[in-house]
């Protein structure tokens, strides 16, 4: 296992992060998975034997849930492995249990800390942005959290460029801790945060955390041209994330990654994730998985090294159309590239 400092910081992070989504199985998270806390510990184990060190949670997954098998998962391994969750989303009816107010952010961690059985979260990061609260107010209530010991690195996820900036803008202005991390959706299927987000990671030092790397099963290799979906496939009908704009495209890049696959005699979900391992700014996969066969296979990524001719052929049939202004700088300013520009332009 290759380990990779998690931005500017000085922590280092696995390739490969736990996911835990599946974990509880609670209300509309029942389609996802519902992993009980004995095939938790044994996921949990399976990850430590691998040298996965970082587990991803959030509050929101199974209502809670999922961070309280994380922490009965986790009580073997507390000496081995950092903990993340997130806060945003809403956890009741009440108005004030959502957002990234200061009232919602400390009672979320306190929340979280009772939940997941431990003195301090070690990556906390908001769950999504809220265009309500000011980011002073949001900014200034995670410095004081990391100050009193409850939390030790914040990060981001699911934000706009701007999003981003604004914030570390504030958190420079009020001398705020600033956000080391962001965890986002990038896949060989759905390629949008190569115009921005990693743009933004590279100039800024924010390492990435990437969510459902194999598109929520999309780049399994269960999916196949003129062959019927699985059963249990959540996918290309009523479940949105990511969406498919055009399923033949899709199929045009699962039959390269499985060319791909066979070179090495791996899965296509491998190839998918190791993949995203070569991309700059990417620190490491938030994977997860009903089954401890599934997760081994994920986890088996991280030792897939692919060469640049297999890396050239999964970028040119992935790729999208460049868009504005991105288009025209590609045309016109190729010679003044930075770093972050040549990640896309370059």
């Amino acid at each position: 296992m290759e380990y990779r400092t998690l931005g500017r910081s000085g922590l280092k992070v696995s390739t490969m992060t736990m996911g835990t989504m599946t974990f509880g199985g609670k209300g509309g998270f029942s389609k996802l998975g519902a992993t009980d806390v004995e095939g938790a510990t044994r996921q949990i184990d399976l990850c430590v034997d691998h040298g996965v060190n970082l587990v991803d949670t959030a509050d929101m997954y199974s209502a809670g849930v999922s961070e309280e098998i994380v922490g009965q998962a986790t009580k073997n391994h507390r000496d081995d492995l950092l903990i993340a969750t997130k806060c945003r989303f809403p956890m009741s009816d009440d108005p004030n249990d959502a957002g990234a107010s200061r009232q919602h952010i400390v009672a979320s961690v306190e929340n979280s800390l009772r939940r997941l059985d431990v003195q301090h979260i070690d990556l906390f990061q908001l769950h999504g942005w809220d265009g309500v609260t000011p980011l002073e107010e949001t900014l200034e209530a995670l410095d004081t959290l990391v100050s009193k010991g409850k939390i030790r690195y914040i990060g981001c996820s699911n934000y706009s460029a701007w999003h981003i900036m604004k914030a570390l803008a504030v958190s420079e202005r009020g001398e705020f801790q600033r956000f080391v991390s962001q965890q986002i959706h990038y896949t060989l299927q759905a390629r949008e945060a190569e115009n921005e987000l990693v743009p933004v990671s590279i100039d800024q030092g924010l390492g990435i955390l990437v969510w459902s790397p194999i598109a929520g099963g999309l780049l399994s290799g269960k999916f196949r041209r003129g062959q019927d979906d699985p059963e249990t496939s959540r996918h290309l009908g009523e479940w949105s994330e990511p969406p498919v704009h055009d399923r033949e495209r899709l199929y045009d890049i699962i039959e390269v990654a499985a060319e791909v696959g066979d070179a090495h005699g791996v899965s296509v979900a491998q190839v998918a994730n190791a993949w995203l391992l070569r991309k700059p700014a990417v620190t490491s996969l938030v994977v997860g998985a009903r089954t401890e066969e599934q997760l081994a296979d994920n986890l088996a990524a991280a030792e897939l090294a692919l060469t640049d001719d297999e890396v050239a052929r999964l970028d040119e049939v992935s790729a999208t159309p460049l868009l504005y202004p991105y288009w025209h700088q590609k045309n016109t300013i190729t010679d003044r590239l930075s770093p972050a520009d040549a990640s896309l332009l370059g």
